[in-house]
């Protein structure tokens, strides 16, 4: 198993365990393969919820580059929801499973 197939079935344990969600595995492969080399990177892995900087670098680059949203207020409420699911108390926000979730919650599958 490789390490990318690893990192994929720790992401959909994850959604499982902390999001109540059962995982689109090809839909959170290819979310994951976008991703690029981050997932690799103990930081830049996950997404701090609590860090507006962060959370704005999320909305910039992957709601409205990667997945051709229009800025509004729909986004910041969007990631609130996906930050809420996932936990608040849950310090190791796994960026693939932001994103994954993010994409399944504004209906953009297709852009994968």
């Amino acid at each position: 198993m490789s390490k990318r197939d690893e990192l994929i079935a720790k992401y959909a344990t994850d959604l499982k365990d902390k999001c109540g969600v059962n995982a689109d595995m090809d839909l959170l492969t290819k979310v994951t393969i976008g991703c690029g080399p981050s997932i690799y990177n103990k930081d830049a892995a996950t997404v701090s919820g609590s860090d507006d900087k962060e959370l704005a670098t999320v909305k910039n680059n992957f709601l409205i580059k990667k997945l051709g949203l229009s800025d509004g207020p729909k986004l910041d409420a969007g990631i609130a929801s996906v930050m809420e699911t996932y936990g608040k108390s849950n310090r190791n926000k796994y960026r693939a499973v932001v994103y994954y979730m993010l994409t399944k919650h504004f209906g953009k599958e297709s852009i994968y």
